[in-house]
């Protein structure tokens, strides 16, 4: 199989490796029957992508086989963003019928996680997205590991999302917080329930901790978290809170 490298950094703030800690165990407690699992959004520019990459990366690393399939054939960042060489074929060429599924399905410097990616974008790629190909793949990705997380397009002006939404097991819905309205969330909510795609939840991304208890708390308990992982590795705290890999 090939082999593709990803730029993947730590991430340093203990709130948000804390929410996808939390959205990974609430995945596993949805029950064995949901492997296909699509990530979307209201709009572009919700972390959609992000939260697709980083959640991918923590199942793999958590022993399960886990395998990325980025279907943003319109506006994919994920090549660009992450640095990813080596991609010679992707979903395109496979839909396209130009390729088999031993040729898009890529292993990744990431334990147990492979990527199915998108090499060229397409300004309307609906018919290729409509083939019966994209199924078939997906079916087989569902029995070859135990879970297909698939990047999606966002849901509002265009049915990419929510023809592939149809085809999954269940949808995490991602909104940035304070940017996205009601309307459009459910809205959002509406066409998933309409192609029978179940919402297994939400996540609220780049949201603000500013007063409160919750905020003491967190910063009582990051203090703890840094001190405590910066003793046990027998690294330098400082160096951790200000973001300094070892």
């Amino acid at each position: 199989m090939k082999k593709l490298v990803m730029d993947l950094p730590e991430i340093n703030d203990y709130r948000m490796v804390e929410g996808l800690n939390q959205l990974k165990t609430n995945l596993a407690f949805c029950g064995k029957d949901i492997k296909v699992i699509t990530m979307t959004s209201s709009v572009p520019n919700e972390g959609k992508s992000t939260v697709s990459v980083r959640l991918w990366k923590l199942l793999s690393e958590a022993g399960f086989p886990t395998v990325l399939v980025d279907v943003d054939l319109r506006k994919s960042e994920i090549q660009k963003k992450y640095q990813v060489e080596g991609i010679k074929e992707g979903l395109n060429h496979f839909l396209s019928g130009l390729a088999e599924y031993e040729d898009v399905v890529y292993e990744t410097n990431i334990p147990n996680g492979h990527i199915v990616p998108v090499t060229t974008l397409l300004e309307n790629p609906s018919a290729l997205l409509e083939d019966p190909r994209l199924g078939e793949l997906l079916d087989r990705l569902a029995e070859d590991y135990r879970y297909v997380i698939i990047d999606t397009p966002p849901l509002d002006n265009i049915s990419d999302g929510a023809l592939i939404a149809s085809m999954s097991d269940g949808a995490v819905l991602v909104v940035r917080c304070g940017e996205t309205s009601k309307a459009l969330v459910r809205q959002s909510l509406q066409q998933l329930d309409r192609v029978g795609c179940p919402v297994l939840g939400t996540v609220l991304n780049r949201a603000e901790i500013r007063s409160g208890a919750y905020k003491k708390y967190y910063n009582r308990y990051g203090k703890k978290y840094d001190d405590y992982y910066g003793a046990y590795y027998g690294g330098n705290t400082t160096e951790k809170k200000a973001g300094i890999k070892e």
